[in-house]
C-alpha cells in the first residue's frame, strides 16, 4: 500500500484552533459538460443548485475525466493515478481479450487490451488517507470499482449506502424501489433513488457534524435506464413544445444527437440537482458550509451516440465512450469558502486525477509515493498556476458508444488523438476549435510530431497496455454464408 505521511501540526495539535476542513464529493454519472446551466446558459435542463455551487466557488472551464467511461475515472479519483498506470482502463465488466469472441466487437481488427477489473488494494485511496487522519468516511451510490471484497467498505469507507459492482440501478424498480441492492435497504413504495441517496448523505452529516468527515455522494443518475418521476417528465414534455425538434448528425458509424430536448433525461438531471440541493441545505442548516469543501464533477461525457441518445454535447464533439471533448470534458466545480473567492473561474486544464492530491493538500497530508495528479490549492487560492507537460488519456478498447481504441494528450491549447485501429493521428487547437472540426495534423507536422513524442513518453512511463491484432478479423464469411452459419 502506498505510504502516506501526516503533517499533524497543520490542524490537529491542541495549540491550533483552526478546525480541519470537511469534504463533500458529488460525482454524477454520465453528466455532460453542456448539461449544466453554469456551463451552458441555454441548456434545456434546469440545474439551479449546481449553478449555485459555481457561483459560490471556482468553475473550471477545462475540467476533464481521466477516461471516457466510468470505472477508470472513478479509480483515478480514488487514487490520484491515471487509469493507464493502474491498468483500470475500461468499465468493469467490459470484455477482456479472451472473452471478446462473445462480444459485438469480435470481428474488429483489434482485441482489447487486458485490464484490471477492481480497484487495486495496494493503492491508498482517498478514504483510507483521510480515515488515517481521523476523518469519518461515508459513501452513497454508484461504486462500480469491483466485486464483493472490493466495495467501498474495503477501501476505507466506514459506511456504504448503495455501492457495489453494478454500474446502474438494474433491480426490479430500477430508479425506484425495489432497488435489489445488497448495500442499500429498501425504502417505501415510490421512493426515488437520487432523493434517497441525498437523504442518506444528510443523515451522515447530521450524525458527524462535529467532523472532520468525508462524504462521497456518487449518483447513479443520469446513467441509463432512462426514467424519471412522472411530474418531472410532464414538466419537460410541456417545455419541449417550444424547444428545437430532434436533429441528428453522425460520429463514426453512429448517429449523434445535436439538440437537447429529451424530456425524461431532463427530469433525471433535475432530480439529481434537487438532491444536490438537499445536501447543500443540510450543510447550511448545520452551519457546516464555511468549513466544508465541495467538489462537483462527472465520470465521463454525456451520452449522445448510443443507448437512447438522451443528450447533446454540442459544440463539443462526440460523447461518452469517445476521446473527443464531448466524451471527456466535464463540469468541474470546487467550492472552498475559506480558500476560494466566490465566482472564481479558471481556464487551467485539470483532471479527476487532481482531486486526491488537492484534498490531501487541504487536509495537511503528504503522499510519499508517486501521484499523477497535482494539488489545485494554488489555483483555488488564485496564486501561481502549477505546470505539467500535459494531460493524458489511454482507452485501448472499443466503446459501447462507438468509440475506437486510442490515446490522447492535451498540452496547452493543443490536443492530439491517435487511433490504434486506423493508425491515424488527429491534431486540434482547442482554443480556436473546441469542437474539434479541423484536423491540423497535416498542416502542422512539427506540432503533431512533438505531441506524438510527448504521448509516447508518457505511455512508456506509465507502462500502459495496448490492444493486440485479432486473428478472427483476418477472415470473415460472406454475408450469404454467415446467414447459413447462424
Amino acid at each position: 500500500m502506498r505510504l502516506l505521511r501526516l503533517i499533524l501540526p497543520v490542524f490537529f495539535l491542541g495549540a491550533c484552533s483552526k478546525a480541519p476542513p470537511n469534504f463533500l464529493f458529488i460525482l454524477v454519472d454520465d453528466l455532460g459538460y453542456m448539461d449544466v446551466g453554469a456551463y451552458n446558459p441555454d441548456t434545456f435542463y434546469e440545474t439551479p443548485n449546481v449553478n449555485r455551487l459555481a457561483r459560490e466557488g471556482m468553475l473550471f472551464t477545462d475540467g476533464y475525466a481521466a477516461a471516457p467511461v466510468c470505472s477508470p475515472t472513478r479509480a483515478s479519483i480514488m487514487t490520484g493515478l491515471y487509469p493507464g498506470r493502474l491498468r483500470t482502463t475500461d468499465w468493469f465488466g467490459a470484455p477482456q481479450p479472451e472473452t471478446a469472441s462473445n462480444h459485438w466487437t469480435r470481428d474488429r481488427a483489434l482485441l482489447p487490451a487486458p485490464y484490471v477489473d477492481q480497484l487495486p488494494h495496494d493503492e491508498t485511496t482517498l478514504a483510507e488517507a483521510l480515515r488515517s487522519a481521523g476523518y469519518s468516511t461515508f459513501y452513497a451510490g454508484k461504486w462500480h470499482l469491483g466485486h464483493e471484497g472490493s466495495y467501498p467498505e474495503d477501501h476505507g469507507f466506514q459506511i456504504n449506502k448503495g455501492g457495489w459492482e453494478r454500474g446502474g440501478p438494474y433491480g426490479r424498480g430500477r430508479y425506484f424501489v425495489l432497488y435489489d441492492n445488497p448495500r442499500l435497504e429498501e425504502g417505501l413504495e415510490g421512493e426515488h433513488l437520487p432523493a434517497r441517496l441525498a437523504q442518506e448523505t444528510t443523515r451522515f452529516l447530521i450524525e458527524n457534524q462535529d467532523g472532520p468527515f468525508l462524504a462521497f455522494l456518487s449518483f447513479y443518475s443520469v446513467h441509463t435506464p432512462l426514467m424519471t418521476r412522472p411530474d418531472l417528465q410532464a414538466k419537460y414534455e410541456a417545455k419541449r413544445v417550444s424547444a428545437p425538434d430532434d436533429a441528428w448528425g453522425t460520429e463514426g458509424d453512429r448517429k449523434v444527437r445535436l439538440v437537447q430536448n429529451h424530456a425524461v433525461y431532463a427530469g433525471m438531471v433535475q432530480a439529481m440537482d434537487e438532491a444536490v440541493g438537499t445536501v447543500l441545505a443540510a450543510l447550511d442548516s448545520l452551519n457546516l458550509t464555511q468549513n466544508t469543501v465541495v467538489f462537483f464533477t462527472s465520470d465521463n461525457g454525456g451520452l449522445s451516440t448510443s443507448e437512447g441518445h438522451p443528450t447533446s454535447n454540442l459544440p463539443l464533439r462526440g460523447g461518452k465512450g469517445w476521446l473527443y471533448e464531448g466524451g471527456i470534458r466535464e463540469p468541474f466545480i470546487v467550492r472552498w469558502p475559506r480558500g476560494t473567492p466566490a465566482g472564481s473561474v479558471s481556464n487551467l486544464p485539470v483532471m479527476s486525477i487532481d482531486l486526491l492530491p488537492t484534498t490531501l493538500d487541504m487536509a495537511g497530508i503528504l503522499s510519499d509515493g508517486h501521484l499523477d495528479g497535482i494539488s489545485l490549492v494554488p489555483v483555488l487560492q488564485q496564486a501561481d498556476e502549477p505546470e505539467r507537460s500535459g494531460l493524458f488519456w489511454h482507452y485501448p478498447h472499443y466503446g459501447n458508444q462507438g468509440g475506437s481504441p486510442g490515446s490522447a494528450v492535451r498540452s496547452g491549447d493543443w490536443k492530439l488523438v491517435t487511433f490504434f485501429e486506423s493508425e491515424r493521428d488527429e491534431l486540434y487547437n482547442l482554443q480556436t476549435d473546441p469542437g474539434e472540426k479541423q484536423d491540423l495534423s497535416t498542416s502542422e507536422p512539427e506540432k503533431t510530431k512533438a505531441m506524438k513524442v510527448l504521448l509516447a513518453e508518457w505511455q512508456q512511463d506509465a507502462q500502459v497496455l495496448f490492444p493486440s491484432p485479432n486473428p478472427a478479423a483476418a477472415y470473415r464469411l460472406p454475408e450469404s454464408d454467415a446467414k447459413r452459419a447462424r
